[in-house]
């Protein structure tokens, strides 16, 4: 039920393109996950993300759990028939957020306890936890329940850290293997993918990576970065830690990031992504060109007739004008930010399918030199 190929390694540079098989159909990697938090991709419908080649998305374990609650979810069949999407769903472990979000954590051996964000109530989550509401949700691939490190650490508490995260490794792999064998279990092919931490200590990342490998699982992240380290950092903890993961199982860059990030981290061997920035940035009247990024609430846009992008072929771009959508984004109408969102997520999309196009023609380096400087760029490309 679970297969990952790797099709073809790029003879330039270490970027593969592969195929992943899932009991919800086939990943093309690479490939961007939009993010669904809590079962929605914000202001887009599931039959509108089949329109923008959305192969995957991302949902939330711990903002599921505190509502609408995984047994609600599990009742109405689980995550992919609750929102009314076929294809597949990978489920972050909820780690990120209650060490983000929640207030008043403490971490023990066991797990974790803390306030919710939404009304103070005191929460518990450990391993066990984790993996039984992600199995409730029966999502297509489960994240480990890990420890999201601040950056900076101190190296000390950075040591003892991945050392407990393991130990909740193993204990994620058990449940899950419980979990799976269970007679009324939704998903039984649910998958398991294990985090690397390490934050920025170099050491520290090669020896989990190293540890966690051991464990043979369906799949491996990078975590803890795109947390306000420089971006030069992120690419060097990547090189870092790429040769002691797996070859023949998908890796996975958490959090991260811009087209260039993509793009470069594509280049240092990466398969798959997720991060709000495409939606977040769109509701902010922010979207993603092949020329550069464009900021809409500029006047220059107030007359423009062109689509946001003359290359895009998006629904938004196909249909509607740069003056229509500032228009709208300055009478603060919900339809901007769903139109915008609509293309950032389908620019997204599309870039995937370039570099994976490119991979397979062993040019992946001319898409590189072409677009990783241009994409972070400001568009200049004025009015007409």
């Amino acid at each position: 039920m679970f297969e990952f190929e790797l099709l073809h390694i790029d003879a330039q540079t270490g970027a593969r393109r592969g195929r992943l098989h899932t009991p919800h159909g086939v990943i093309e990697t690479p490939i961007f996950m939009p993010v669904g938090t809590q079962a929605t991709v914000k202001t887009i419908e599931p039959r509108e993300l089949l329109e923008i080649n959305a192969q995957i998305i991302l949902s939330n374990t711990y903002h599921l759990h505190l509502r609408p609650g995984e047994d609600l979810v599990e009742r109405a069949g689980g995550l992919h028939k609750f929102m009314n999407w076929d294809k597949p769903i990978l489920t972050d472990s909820g780690g990120f957020q209650v060490f983000s979000l929640a207030k008043l954590r403490k971490i023990k051996e066991e797990g974790v306890y803390f306030a919710s964000h939404i009304d103070g109530r005191r929460i518990f989550m450990g391993p066990e936890e984790s993996m039984q509401i992600q199995s409730n949700l029966a999502s297509t691939i489960a994240m480990a329940f890990d420890e999201c490190i601040e950056n900076p650490s101190p190296y000390k508490y950075v040591a003892a850290s991945i050392e407990r995260t393991t130990r909740w490794l193993h204990r994620c792999k058990e449940e899950m293997a419980r979990l799976n064998s269970l007679p009324d279990t939704i998903n039984k092919h649910q998958m398991l993918f294990g985090i690397n931490q390490g934050s920025t200590f170099d050491d520290l990342r090669i020896k989990h990576m190293e540890d966690i490998a051991k464990l043979d699982l369906d799949g491996y992240a990078i975590g803890g970065l795109a947390v306000g380290e420089s971006t030069e950092e992120m690419y060097r903890i990547i090189d870092v830690v790429e040769p002691y993961m797996p070859s023949d199982k998908p890796r996975y860059l958490m959090g991260v990031g811009t087209p260039s990030n993509i793009i470069e981290s594509v280049a240092r061997g990466v398969d798959m992504f997720d991060c709000v920035m495409p939606s977040r940035n769109a509701r902010h009247a922010t979207v993603f060109t092949w020329s550069g990024i464009m900021h809409l609430a500029n006047k220059c846009y107030e007359t423009d007739p062109r689509p946001l992008d003359e290359q895009c072929d998006c629904p938004t771009c196909r249909n509607f004008s740069r003056a229509y959508l500032r228009h709208l984004f300055k009478a603060n109408e919900q339809l901007a930010g769903r139109l915008a969102v609509q293309h950032n997520l389908y620019f997204y999309n599309t870039l995937a399918e370039k570099i994976r196009e490119a991979i397979d023609e062993d040019r992946f380096e001319q898409v590189r030199g072409k677009y990783s400087e241009l994409l972070a760029s400001k568009y200049n490309g004025g009015n007409k």
